[in-house]
């Protein structure tokens, strides 16, 4: 596993081994959930699963298989960053894939709903001609304290102020990032019109174990939770 300099505790690569026969065949059946949509409602966006109905493609035969290897490289990618994995759970709430045509990207966004998110290649030029993903920086990495270099006349030169806002990563077949679902990413457009980019998404949550004691700011495991119902009308 690989981590990266602009990022370099949270954002990890991993070249994960996968039989392209299999990979084409996954891409069949992505390309089949999609049927004859085109893209999101607004427009320039790429086909995302989860607002199409297709949010939970790790519980589909063709990728449980997928979706496990995935999850262990999530369990891999917590220990690096110092989790003491005995007291945790991981949930794999959310699977989708992203599907780009030509002029497609997507927008700059986050995941709320998750705490770490992860985004496996399936089906890439390798070029990054085709999108490519963009992490963006919270603040300005090089300004010591945030906020720093804004406003009138802040004391960076626009190139420094530049370099460090954003960070790419050109995609290949096979390869797993990992991120904290609160960094904020986007895609940029895919500009080879002979090109389909094709892509799956994970949204993970954290809780207590079932058997653990919860720690303060770490939520109890669901097994623990009690659904409450709204007041009748």
């Amino acid at each position: 596993m690989q981590c990266h300099q602009l990022f370099p505790t949270t954002v990890a690569t991993e070249q994960l081994q996968l039989d392209p026969l299999e990979l084409a065949a996954k891409l069949q059946t992505v390309l089949s959930l999609r049927g004859e949509a085109v893209g999101n409602p607004t427009e320039g966006c790429a086909w995302t699963g989860d607002i199409h109905g297709v949010w939970q493609l790790h519980r589909h035969p063709d990728f449980v298989d997928l979706a496990k290897q995935v999850s262990d490289c999530a369990w891999a990618y917590l220990e690096r960053l110092g989790f003491d994995c005995r007291d945790l759970a991981l949930h794999l709430q959310r699977c989708w894939p992203v599907v780009s045509d030509w002029d497609q990207g997507i927008g700059r966004h986050h995941h709320p709903n998750a705490h770490l998110s992860a985004v496996l290649y399936l089906a890439v030029s390798g070029t990054g001609e085709d999108g490519r993903l963009r992490l963006h920086a919270p603040s300005l990495l090089n300004e010591l304290v945030p906020g720093l270099a804004v406003g009138h006349d802040g004391p960076f030169t626009t190139a420094a102020a530049q370099r460090t806002l954003h960070w790419d990563l050109t995609p290949q077949p096979g390869v797993l990032v990992l991120f904290p679902s609160r960094l904020e990413h986007s895609v940029t457009a895919n500009v080879d019109p002979d090109a389909l980019r094709c892509s799956i998404s994970f949204d993970f949550v954290l809780t207590s174990a079932a058997a653990a004691e919860p720690s303060e700011y770490l939520s109890p495991h669901p097994s623990q939770w009690d659904s409450r119902q709204p007041p009748p009308a």
